[in-house]
């Protein structure tokens, strides 16, 4: 990506008879996201709203939930970038949607949240890592959307707010993600002041992993996806699900044995043994191969 924050990168997803819509009579509906292949091994998933900052509606929701299942069964699938257009990230929930869910029944609000929830967890599950681009504004249910990416990279400037409590609500569908990755004394202070907080102090409690001027905010990005592209595949994919899988549990006889169980399989497995064998014959491994025109 060479663009400057706001400015997606300019590649495309080139077009294929299979990517092709259907001849119909109706227009299309009027996607969310533009979703883009700079690479045979990367994807970049742009939100794609800027007149609204990129704010969420359900189709937005649904758009993500697709994107990102259909990018995490591409066995290939090395990265995927997550960011959005025009001057914000994500403002959160789009005040037209707002308007609409002042309206609804309590079953209509429970599967409205049920959707988003299914999304977070769609992205924070997927096998690819997922780099998060951040710059501008990042509110609310954009909190959520970030904190569901296994890499944060923000632009100076950006702000964060967790704003659901200045509305009387709360950001309870983001809250588990948020939590994870903001840390919990922090998620109390911000949840419920609802104060801002800028890319430093997020770095600062851990939440972003860099913080790049404006015009470096790409070169950091693409630094972050040589990396995970220039590793072993399927030892990415493992060492993402190994933190999802012993954060949280005590360090005892199960866990040492399914650590032990884990690292036997992937020494064994043809990409382990070609990576110990590349490191040993002083060669690039395979999967760092150019890929073929």
């Amino acid at each position: 990506m060479t663009p400057s924050p706001g400015v997606p990168s300019p590649h495309s997803l080139a077009a294929s008879p299979a990517a092709a819509p259907a001849a119909s009579s109706a227009p299309a509906p009027a996607s969310t996201l533009d979703v883009r292949r700079p690479s045979p091994h990367v994807a970049e998933v742009w939100l794609d709203r800027p007149e609204v900052r990129n704010a969420f509606n359900d189709g937005v929701v649904a758009e993500l939930t697709a994107a990102f299942r259909a990018l995490g069964a591409e066995p290939g699938l090395r990265a995927i970038v997550l960011g959005g257009r025009g001057k914000a990230f994500c403002a959160g929930a789009d005040l037209s949607w707002m308007r609409a869910m002042a309206g609804y029944t309590w079953e209509q609000n429970r599967a409205d949240a049920a959707a988003l929830a299914e999304m977070l967890w769609t992205i924070w599950s997927c096998p690819v890592p997922v780099l998060g681009r951040i710059h501008g504004d990042c509110y609310a249910g954009g909190v959520g959307l970030a904190a569901v990416c296994d890499v944060l990279v923000a632009a100076e400037g950006v702000t964060f707010c967790l704003s659901e409590a200045r509305l009387g609500l709360l950001p309870a569908t983001i809250g588990p993600y948020v939590v994870r990755a903001l840390g919990e004394q922090a998620a109390r202070r911000y949840f419920t002041t609802a104060e801002r907080f800028d890319a430093a102090t997020a770095q600062r409690l851990g939440f972003v992993h860099e913080v790049a001027a404006a015009d470096a905010l790409d070169a950091k990005v693409d630094a972050i996806v040589a990396a995970w592209v220039g590793n072993g595949p399927a030892a990415v994919r493992a060492c993402k699900q190994l933190v999802k899988d012993v954060a949280a549990r005590p360090i005892d006889a199960a866990l040492r044995e399914d650590t032990a169980r884990r690292i036997a399989d992937i020494r064994a497995s043809a990409e382990g043994r070609e990576g110990i064998a590349s490191f040993l014959d002083k060669r690039d491994p395979s999967w760092r191969a150019a890929p073929a025109p």
